[in-house]
């Protein structure tokens, strides 16, 4: 988490966006308040906001995606709102290979697996949705041509983005700077100097079992990976390492859950298959942010009780840091809308077993990765909206904005 004795010394502010499928929705509308109320200010809509940018999964496509518009801010935010405004899964993924399971009949479906598992072998399928559509989407949204020059004319430093190896098991940043910023490797985690292309997002997105992994060369060899939440240890440090010493995170799912949301209104009975894929996709999205947020700030009250003269004296600088987190169950906003995801990704989920009291459904954790709808789509946008502008004095005071005139609504 501290600087590396060779990070650029001078401040910069760093965005960091992580992962989580669909539901990096949410970010998009956390943009589209932070262009509004930078608009209030008064402040240049196509001064850089952020000069170091870093993803992970679907994380790493929306930041790319900025990236490439970084010389103007707010129109490239309104350009990817109307995007994941209009999405549909036809656009990330097909199905092709599922339409079998979609029988409503348990025993169908039983045998209809086995079926899809001979299939499987047969055709050397390596996923189970095949997410070629992705890669003409990035194909309009993300235009990396234009990183040199961006960088070239100061709009930009570095855009970064992980992906995780499945064959040394290393987290591995990929990143491209302004400058000779110099890799650095700790345990388990490296960084490597590249030119970030489309298969760096693809392997960056690639969620595990979900979508197949993205073979990327690393080291002059070729390796497979997949999803850069996948043994994130520290998703803020790449961010850090690349310079940044303010940073605004973007989470995909609440920091903390209240105890009465737990243990009294859990779903009762054996846990689906979903639930448990589900389970096990919230751990490897959602949980890292939280431990290395927690991290950061015991560094930085570690580092208050230092003399300022002492450290002065060496490399070690606190980290400013303001995060932006959903403050509703993500996976409770997905139940209303797991009516929209294609027949044979719902026959996935299971039976629907909604509880009258939580109004869940078994298998929305799982859905909320892979709802690439509108419906849901702009819900979490204007939630990220939402949360962004009820902390209002906090992004402001982060951010320098000065005279700030109440915003309207945002679009």
């Amino acid at each position: 988490m501290l600087p590396a004795p060779d990070a650029p010394p001078a401040a910069a502010t760093g965005l960091v966006l992580t992962g989580g499928g669909a539901r990096a929705a949410y970010q998009v509308g956390v943009l589209q308040a932070l262009a509004k109320l930078r608009r209030a200010a008064g402040a240049s809509s196509r001064a850089p906001l952020f000069p170091i940018i870093t993803g992970t999964s679907a994380g790493a496509i929306n930041a790319a995606a900025l990236a490439c518009g970084a010389d103007d801010f707010e129109a490239t935010v309104r350009r990817i709102g109307q995007v994941w405004a209009g999405l549909g899964p036809d656009q990330i993924y097909r199905v092709d290979a599922l339409r079998v399971l979609s029988s409503d009949a348990p025993w169908a479906r039983l045998l209809s697996a086995g079926w899809l598992i001979a299939r499987w072998r047969r055709s050397g399928s390596r996923s189970l949705l095949d997410n070629s559509p992705l890669r003409r989407l990035l194909e309009e949204l993300v235009p990396l041509g234009r990183l040199d020059e961006l960088m070239a004319q100061g709009h930009l430093d570095a855009l970064a983005v992980t992906a995780s190896s499945y064959g040394s098991g290393e987290h591995v940043t990929f990143y491209q700077a302004s400058d000779t910023q110099q890799p650095w490797v700790r345990s388990r985690r490296l960084a490597a100097p590249v030119r970030i292309a489309h298969e760096h997002l693809l392997a960056s997105s690639a969620i595990p079992f979900v979508f197949p992994a993205t073979a990327l060369d690393i080291g002059g060899h070729a390796e497979y990976f997949g999803d850069g939440s996948m043994r994130q240890s520290a998703p803020l440090a790449a961010a850090i390492h690349l310079g940044a010493r303010r940073i605004l995170a973007v989470g995909a799912g609440r920091m903390q859950e209240p105890a009465e949301a737990l243990a009294p209104n859990a779903l009762s009975g054996y846990p689906s298959l979903a639930q448990i894929a589900g389970h096990a996709l919230s751990s490897i999205f959602l949980d890292a942010l939280t431990a290395d947020v927690e991290r950061l700030r015991r560094i930085n009250s570690t580092l208050a009780l230092i003399p300022a003269e002492a450290r002065a004296a060496t490399t070690l600088e606190p980290v400013e840091l303001l995060l932006i987190a959903p403050s509703q169950r993500i996976d409770a906003i997905a139940a209303r809308h797991v009516h929209a995801l294609p027949p044979a990704v719902r026959s996935l989920l299971g039976e629907p077993a909604v509880s009258a009291a939580t109004a869940e459904l078994k298998g929305s954790a799982l859905a909320s990765y892979l709802l690439f709808d509108a419906g849901f789509t702009r819900e979490l946008m204007a939630l990220g909206r939402a949360d962004t502008l009820n902390q209002r004095d906090a992004v402001c005071e982060f951010f320098g904005w000065g005279g700030l005139r109440r915003p309207g609504p945002v679009a």
